[in-house]
């Protein structure tokens, strides 16, 4: 639910926070009040349309920021969401969930789940025909689910076959030239003879050679200063000492050292020595090296950034050659895998459309008694379900063998079927797509009556009514609110109003008022109690807070 909503600078809203609750929460007050600024700002933190001319005459930004109470929802642990979009008057747009940027698109997505906001001029989701497979699939439950859960397993396997194919189809001489292309790729990567760690050796001997006259200088000089000289000074002072090492332990000690530096030096003299042969290349060598570096440079920057990246990539296209030449086997064995996998499409596809066409009626008869409920008695609501068969048409383009693969799909990921609610609002008039209802009043008693049934499956936690009650009075207002009422139960409603009968059925009523403070028109909200709620419903009748408005309200709210 919805806990917090904060709104700056938006219309005539300087600074307005709304604190909500749980259940009914109804909203009214004087016209021009600011009543529908305050659903604006709920479409524009879901991701709505906004214009610059919203923002507040002298600011330079407007600011929206939900808080909302989510316990079971999978994107904060503790339940906790905060939404927020702040949009300047230089264009720049910032959207934010928990603190983190998204893009309006990924706003839109995340909250399309969360709040459904309905006004008279609103096309939400259930005048979105794409959604109405959706509602009944959720309206029929587990009877379905099992079956669609199979289906879409199918249905993306058939995805992928049917890309594959597409991938592959092409005519002999595109064919040809990819296959001299991948061919000439395959040759230069074998005929390099490469070996996964060559490259860094060969660049280490590479860079001996560009350095190999300075190394050989120094090895020599190192060589001169412990050769032949060096040691035979050390062994000859070991003679010396060996001569009176038995007069002290201190001579013994100092012996024993020299002579570890003496084989030390014998070994560094031979290591040397192995160094500077090392460090001999003839003219032959270095072009030898030099080729070898370049040419492994000028794989890598084709094929990969390293040797076993470029043996990996040989192996994919040697792959693809192969599948190219057997190309006519391999298609023909994809069209096969398609056509069990269509063959089982088609089966679960009517399965579910035997079930649909069935819970159809079952929901269409539940949304008329809804209708007649609301004051709509000649209205008749239907759930039109057609099942959608192929048309495979041929592709002049493709092989013979590969014929009826390019086609005009019906499949999608619910079936085969095709669904969408139907109305006809009065006796002898034709069925007409949701959309197409012309009557404000109409519209807004057929789509309360359609949430009202779905109330137990629609997910969708917080339900947004905008005078919902446009074009109704008397018993049809009546309704309205007890229906409002029953859906509070399930989900948290807020609702503009102009209606007492409604107002009274209000777990929670809010006064929204303008005043006039420095020469600036300002919004305030403020939350009633059950007295201020009473006078509030006795002013939406008849106009005036009179002894008898006063007893009719308590009457109405008694009866609420």
């Amino acid at each position: 639910m919805i806990s917090t909503l904060h709104i700056k600078n938006i219309g005539i809203i300087e600074d307005l926070i709304l604190n909500l609750n749980n259940g009914l929460n109804i909203l009214t007050g004087e016209t021009g009040a600011g009543k529908t600024l305050i659903i604006d700002s709920l479409q524009i933190a879901t991701g709505g349309r906004f214009s610059k001319e919203m923002i507040r005459h002298g600011e330079e930004f407007s600011f929206v920021e939900l808080s909302l109470y989510m316990p079971n929802h999978e994107s904060n642990i503790d339940g906790n969401i905060i939404i927020s979009r702040e949009i300047h008057t230089n264009g720049r747009n910032s959207c934010k969930i928990n603190g983190r940027l998204v893009t309006v698109t990924e706003l839109k997505l995340f909250m399309q789940n969360l709040i459904d906001i309905h006004g008279q001029m609103d096309n939400q989701s259930l005048l979105d025909s794409n959604m109405h497979i959706k509602y009944l699939d959720d309206f029929i439950g587990e009877n379905i689910k099992p079956l669609k859960a199979e289906y879409l397993k199918l249905y993306n396997e058939y995805k992928n076959l049917l890309t594959e194919i597409k991938n592959n189809f092409g005519d002999d001489k595109e064919k040809q030239r990819k296959l001299d292309l991948l061919r000439y790729q395959i040759k230069e990567i074998e005929s390099a003879d490469l070996k996964v760690g060559e490259d860094v050796e060969v660049e280490n001997i590479r860079e001996r050679i560009i350095n190999s006259e300075k190394i050989q200088n120094n090895l020599n000089e190192v060589d001169n200063e412990i050769g032949e000289t060096s040691i035979d000074s050390v062994s000859n002072a070991i003679r010396a000492l060996e001569r009176v090492e038995n007069l002290d332990t201190k001579y013994e000690n100092t012996l024993n050292t020299l002579k570890s530096i003496y084989y030390d030096l014998q070994e560094l003299s031979r290591d040397v020595k192995a160094f500077k042969e090392e460090m001999e290349f003839d003219e032959e060598e270095r072009q030898r090296v030099e080729e070898r570096v370049d040419l492994i440079r000028d794989l890598k920057r084709k094929y990969g950034n390293d040797i076993e990246e470029i043996l990996n990539y040989k192996e994919e296209i040697s792959n693809e050659v192969e599948k190219i030449e057997n190309s006519e086997k391999y298609i023909l064995n994809l069209k096969k895998e398609l056509k069990d996998v269509k063959e089982k499409m088609n089966d679960l596809s009517i399965k579910m459309n035997k079930i649909r066409v069935q819970h159809a009626e079952i929901l269409s008869n539940k949304v008329n008694t809804e209708l007649t409920e609301l004051e709509m008695k000649n209205a008749r609501f239907k759930v039109e379900v057609k099942f959608a068969e192929t048309d495979l048409v041929t592709h002049s383009n493709m092989p013979d063998e590969c014929s009826n693969l390019n086609k005009t799909e019906e499949y999608n990921k619910d079936g085969q079927d095709k669904v969408q609610f139907l109305i006809s609002t009065n006796i002898g008039e034709e069925y007409k797509p949701l959309i197409k209802i012309a009557s404000g009043g109409e519209m807004s008693r057929i789509m309360l009556g359609i949430k009202n049934v779905l109330a137990d499956v629609d997910e969708v936690p917080v339900m947004v009514f905008d005078e919902i009650d446009t074009g109704i009075s008397g018993k049809a207002a009546k309704s309205v609110g007890e229906k409002l009422k029953q859906i509070a139960k399930n989900h948290q409603v807020i609702c503009i109003t102009h209606q007492a009968n409604i107002a009274a059925k209000g777990d929670y009523n809010y006064y929204i008022s303008k005043n006039v403070e420095e020469g600036r028109t300002i919004t305030n909200i403020k939350k009633l109690d059950e007295e201020e709620t009473i006078r509030e419903i006795a002013r939406i009748a008849s106009g005036d807070c009179s002894k008898v408005a006063i007893e009719h309200a308590k009457e109405l709210r008694k009866i609420a």
